[in-house]
């Protein structure tokens, strides 16, 4: 197990982690955070072996 310790925003933390997809790389990790479950599961199959930039935007998308 590795731990990292982060000031973590507490709207993150109350946010249900269902709601939550989470990425990370070599230097960076990103939250990304839906509406529903239902969302966030279709948000996953899309985005799924994208890079950051390129998720970034269908995220965008997906959140209009």
């Amino acid at each position: 197990m590795i731990c990292i310790n982060a000031n973590i925003p507490k709207e993150l933390n109350d946010t249900d982690d269902e709601l939550k997809a989470i990425y990370y790389s070599k230097n960076t990790v990103s939250f990304y955070i839906s509406k529903n479950k239902v969302q966030r599961n279709e948000f996953i199959e899309k985005t799924e072996g994208m890079n950051t930039t390129d998720r970034k935007i269908i995220y965008q998308k997906h959140q209009s």
